[in-house]
Parts: C-alpha cells; structure tokens; sequence
C-alpha cells in the first residue's frame, strides 16, 4: 500500500480508502448501492486492512446511519488503527433541524455518529454539501468547537465549488477557526470537471482531495462496453449515477482496455491507476459489495502506468479547456522560460 499526507497535516493516510456506502440501506436509495449485512462488512473491512489500507470513509446518511453502525462494529478494536471519516448534512428525520449544518445540527449529528460508529472521536469529519441557508461562519465555528472539545481531529467538505472553498478557508483564516483539509469531490476518466476550477484551488491551498465513484457509478468497471451487454447486476443500471457522456465514455473503456491488456490488469484498476499517478488526488475513495472486487481494486495501487499509457489515457478523456482557463494557458506560457511566444510581428508599428 502506498500513503500520502492527508493535506497539509502531518497525517498519513492510504492512496486507496475503503468507503462503507455499500453496507446496509435496506428500503432506501443506499440499499442499491450494496445492501450489506455485518458478515460482508466485516469481510471487507477485514481484508483492507490486511491490505494496508487505513483509512475508511462512511456519512451519516448512508443507509439512514445502518452504515455507521457496521462500520463501527467492524472495525472494532481496530478503531485506532485507522482515520476514520463520517460526513453530515442529509436528512436524518422529518425535523425542519434534522438536515444541513447549522449548529444545532452540527451538535446533534455529531454525537448521533459517534453512538452509532461506538467510538469517542472522528478523524475526519466533513460537510456533506454547501448549505444555502447556514451561514458558512455559524458552521465553521460549531467545527472549530468539535475539534477543542477533542471530538474531531481534522474537518473537511465535498461537493462544493471552489469559490464556497475558498470563502470558507478565508473566513477561518480571519477568525482564526479550524480549517478545511480535504474536499471530497467526484472524480472519474468520464468526468473531469473539478480539473478546471478545483484543482488549482486544492494545489494553491495546499488541501488533499478525496476522489468519489473514481469508476463512474460502475461504468469504467469493464462491465460496460460499446455494444455489448450490460450486466444486469451493475449498480448503474437501477441507478444511473454520476451523469456521464456515455459515447464518450464508451471511447475512454476502448482505451482503458488496451492499457489493460498490455498490462495484465483489468478495466478498473487501470482507471484507478491512472487516478494514483495523479499527484493531487491524495486518497481514491472504493467501494464494493464483494471480496472478488475488493481485491481487484486494491490491486490498482501495484500498477506502473508508463507515459505512453497516460498519454493515451489523457487524450480519449480530457475535458475541453472552458474560459478562462484557456486563456490562463494562452497567456501564462509567455511566463514560462523557453516557452515565450514570438510577438515580434504584433510589436512592428503598422506602417501607413
């Protein structure tokens, strides 16, 4: 297993973390992401951490907080041994204060997820979503009293922009509050986007990103090709999530199938792959409902991809470059040694 620091803390955490979306969720929209019981979550937990991995993810709102509670019993006496991360926000019952993160859902939430996950603290503890109606200094500042009353360790956000990020690390940095380490986002070979914005943002902060559906909801699994049949136990095809460009994702799968091939991998561990030579991307969150794929995903971290690989990777899937961004390139490599363009002609004075 390789590790990397979680942001800029001096925590280390493993490229590849297991995420519990897939235990527990019966009756709810989480049961079709797995549905399982305590002997599989056992399993599972049980073999990631035999292979190196320390790091496990989960939120309240999976399977209506079942999911925390096999987490929890899982682990175990392990519970030391990994960062444990939970996330709020969702809905947890029919009170008008039982959503976002307000402080009173703040409080409350927190101590929900402790009861249920059988521990005292969280590693990381993370907003779930931007909240439109909370203010984002009534949030941070109910984090920053969880991180002194020693019941969270480090706090993090997902799925926001990169201008709500930026406006919340400035508000804590003014007000001397606890800061964001993380964004969760959701990063795929089919969908690119927090490239544009988000990326920039996480380098120049110095934050670590936590890559959900690294697979696209199942689509890059190799279970998915251009006119072949769809596996009619995917995941994706009850639940068609994340959006995708499915033509084009059917290019990226051509691609991904080659590399594999010349590997020895399969489909999916060459899209994780390529996420792990990603030097930004600090820890690619999976999930699975089975040992078989489990096994095959922590198999991504032992996968060398060599230069012609990512190019091939990068040229079927990269996104189109979106203003200003193109103009950032066109305008910043005059700034680049060896890169300066030739002006000269526009520089002559026209003569009449």
């Amino acid at each position: 297993m390789q590790y990397q620091q979680l942001g800029n803390t001096g925590t280390f955490v493993s490229r590849l973390c297991l995420g519990t979306m897939t235990f527990g969720g019966a009756g709810t929209v989480f049961g079709l992401m797995g549905n399982l019981g305590q002997k599989e979550a056992d399993q599972l937990v049980g073999k990631a951490l035999e292979a190196g991995v320390n790091f496990i993810d989960t939120a309240n709102v999976y399977g209506a907080g079942e999911s925390e509670i096999l987490t929890g019993k899982a682990l175990g006496s392990k519970r030391k041994d990994v960062i444990l991360a939970t996330k709020l926000f969702g809905r947890m019952g029919p009170g008008p204060n039982q959503v976002g993160v307000s402080r009173v859902a703040i409080m409350q939430e927190v101590e929900a997820s402790l009861k249920r996950l059988g521990t005292d603290y969280v590693d990381l503890y993370q907003i779930h979503a931007f909240d439109t109606v909370s203010p984002i200094e009534e949030s941070l500042r109910a984090l920053d009293d969880l991180v002194r009353q020693g019941k969270v360790r480090y706090i993090g956000c997902s799925n926001w922009a990169a201008w709500q990020v930026m406006k919340a690390l400035g508000i804590s940095e003014r007000r001397n509050l606890e800061k964001f380490v993380t964004l969760q986002a959701y990063y795929s070979l089919a969908g690119r986007d927090l490239e544009h914005e988000i990326v920039p943002l996480l380098k120049d902060q110095k934050m670590g990103l936590l890559t959900w559906s690294p697979l696209a909801g199942g689509f890059l699994s190799g279970k998915f090709t251009r006119g072949g049949a769809k596996e009619s136990e995917a995941r994706r095809t009850k639940f068609n999530f994340p959006p995708i460009d499915v033509e084009k994702g059917f290019d990226i799968v051509e691609v991904l199938q080659k590399v594999a091939s010349r590997h020895k991998a399969t489909v999916a561990q060459v899209a994780l792959g390529w996420q792990l030579h990603q030097s930004y991307v600090t820890s690619v969150i999976i999930g699975a409902k089975n040992e078989k794929q489990l096994m095959d995903n922590l198999g991504a971290v032992n996968l060398k991809l060599d230069s012609d690989d990512l190019a091939q990777i990068d040229s079927v899937s990269r996104p189109a470059s979106v203003y200003p961004g193109w103009m950032f390139d066109m305008q910043g490599a005059d700034r680049v040694p060896g890169q300066s363009r030739d002006y000269s002609g526009l520089l002559r004075p026209t003569v009449a």
